[in-house]
């Protein structure tokens, strides 16, 4: 199968997963009786930064494979760090715009925390060979 649309389907069931955990979480907040708006922004904002930090990783180290495949192991091993470093330092800066416009901080920085129990997920359900 062609490698972006291996990244283009991953990406998907990330989303999905990360959707369904925010969602669970939204509605552990309303049946405690902490629901308001900013809950459902912060969760939703969160699970957008989550999925495009693993679209990002997926997009690099298929690159930095390439490399590899090549011989470029170094210059593979740096991209995969630099892409690391660009990765983190951009979810903390959604993280603190987030929380400067409002969102909760609960709800935005759970869905950080979802992507590793989605992936363990998918990877139980997954078919041999796939």
């Amino acid at each position: 199968m062609d490698p972006r649309r291996v990244v283009l389907k991953e990406t998907a069931v990330v989303a999905v997963g990360e959707l369904l955990c925010s969602a669970v979480m939204v509605g552990v907040f309303a049946a405690f009786g902490f629901f308001q708006l900013n809950v459902l922004w912060g969760a939703l904002v969160g699970s957008l930064v989550m999925t495009a930090n693993y679209f990002f990783m997926a997009i690099t180290v298929n690159l930095a494979a390439d490399r590899a495949e090549k011989g470029e192991v170094s210059q593979a091993k740096k991209m995969v760090q630099l892409s690391s470093t660009v990765r983190l330092v951009a979810i903390g800066v959604a993280m603190v715009v987030g929380v400067k416009l409002g969102a909760n901080v609960i709800a935005l920085v759970l869905p950080l925390a979802f992507l590793r129990p989605v992936l363990m997920v998918t990877e139980f359900f997954r078919k041999k060979g796939e």
